[in-house]
């Protein structure tokens, strides 16, 4: 009889635990991923020269490059200004953006690409996907997933807190944005990845229901855990669809409708996602949310993140704008915007009774 499986694109190794940037060319070195060293390093101009401080002397054979910002032309550049020189690797040492724009020069010149996360703002550490600002907004760039992910407790920890808090609520929208995609399943029969679904929710619950906080160690592993397993459901399935439901396109509204007046990115899917099971009807679980995001330090309601009722009300009308073809609860509903004004006013009243 035939065995019938599927290889799944994964990290070769990861690595989460206290001190583990201080070995970082010995890991390389024993995954066979650079023996020699000759590594292309990103960095931040700021928090990232500190940390070069600190590594340069363990990797001496690597090559600093300083990225601007987290755009499309930085990350362009990036591959240009390393292409041609023979590196083992590409390396992506900072929060979110550096990654991204490590992990789009890393693809365009064929390199494998090593994620360094010192912060857990969001799920995209360990992702296929690299998300930068252009000449439109911001897009979304499939990649190849971080051959190696680094997560070092000791320097997230140096992060500021809310970095750390809005990564819990990345992760907690995961469990929203499964049950959207059960959703489409019921009622237009797409096909959902068992295997992805499983473990972007198992990433979700996790957090969810763990009673610990940002300063614990033990904590911040299952976080940063949850995080890397979400990025390995996203290359499962093949797009984004195990962690970004309506909780999503609420976020991408404020992105588009408020620029420079959005808040992070994980505080914004956090609320999404506590008012996206509220409409569904899983009031419990909405609440649920809202508790341990508030426990986290995390926003509830819109006003908490500068937002009127009404900005909320548009923002979720427009929402689904944002994603075109994907369906969620906010397409299965199509409130209009009395209809969401209201739900908007039972969610806030619930949540604070």
């Amino acid at each position: 009889m035939p065995v019938l499986t599927r290889l799944i694109p994964s990290p070769v190794v990861v690595d989460i635990s206290r001190g583990a940037m201080d070995d970082l060319a010995g890991l390389l070195a024993d995954q066979r991923i650079s023996a020699s060293g000759k590594l292309a390093i990103a960095i931040s101009g700021g928090s990232g020269q500190v940390l070069r401080t600190k590594l340069e002397p363990v990797l001496p054979h690597a090559d600093w490059y300083a990225v601007v910002d987290g755009t499309i032309d930085s990350a362009v550049k990036l591959a240009d200004d390393i292409k041609g020189r023979r590196y083992d690797a590409v390396v992506g040492l900072g929060g979110g953006k550096i990654i991204d724009v490590a992990k789009y020069a890393a693809a365009r010149v064929g390199l494998p690409m090593v994620a360094v996360a010192t912060n857990l703002s969001h799920d995209g550490i360990c992702s296929p996907v690299a998300t930068l600002d252009n000449d439109n907004g911001r897009g979304s760039y499939g990649v190849p997933t971080p051959i190696a992910m680094v997560i070092d407790l000791d320097v997230i920890k140096e992060a500021p807190v809310r970095f750390v808090r809005a990564g819990i609520g990345d992760a907690l929208s995961n469990i929203s944005a499964i049950a959207d995609w059960e959703l489409s399943h019921e009622v237009n029969g797409e096909a959902v990845d068992g295997l992805a679904a499983a473990m972007a929710r198992t990433a979700g619950e996790a957090v969810l229901r763990h009673p610990g906080g940002c300063g614990d160690d033990e904590f911040l592993t299952v976080l940063a855990e949850s995080l890397v397993l979400t990025g390995i459901a996203m290359s499962i399935s093949g797009d984004t669809r195990p962690a970004s439901g309506a909780c999503h396109e609420i976020s991408h509204a404020f992105d588009l409708l408020h620029p420079g007046r959005s808040a992070l990115h994980g505080e914004q899917v956090g609320l999404g996602a506590a008012f996206a099971m509220h409409l569904r009807g899983a009031v419990e679980q909405s609440g649920l949310f809202a508790e341990v995001l508030r426990r986290h330090g995390l926003p509830v309601l819109p006003e908490e993140i500068g937002f009127s009722a009404e900005e909320f009300v548009a923002a979720v009308e427009y929402a689904p704008q944002t994603r075109p073809g994907r369906f969620t609860i906010l397409e299965h509903r199509n409130l209009s915007a009395a209809d969401i004004r209201d739900a908007y006013a039972d969610y806030a009243k619930t949540i604070r009774s």
